[in-house]
């Protein structure tokens, strides 16, 4: 459970923003989409693999 504890003179907004900024920090909802299709263990190896190359001729072209 996320508990945010309004500080003095806060508005709304501002603590509503940092709820958000915890709870994406928690990853509740990447992981509850991610749940919603299976994904085979070989798929996501492979997409694992591509992110990898794709970041690594990132850097490549970088330097």
């Amino acid at each position: 459970m996320i508990i945010i504890n309004l500080k003095d003179n806060e508005t709304i907004d501002k603590a509503l923003k940092r709820f958000k900024k915890k709870f994406e920090k928690t990853g509740v909802l990447r992981e509850l989409r991610s749940r919603q299709a299976y994904e085979k263990k070989s798929v996501a190896r492979r997409n694992v693999v591509k992110k990898a190359v794709y970041k690594q001729t990132l850097q490549q072209e970088n330097q």
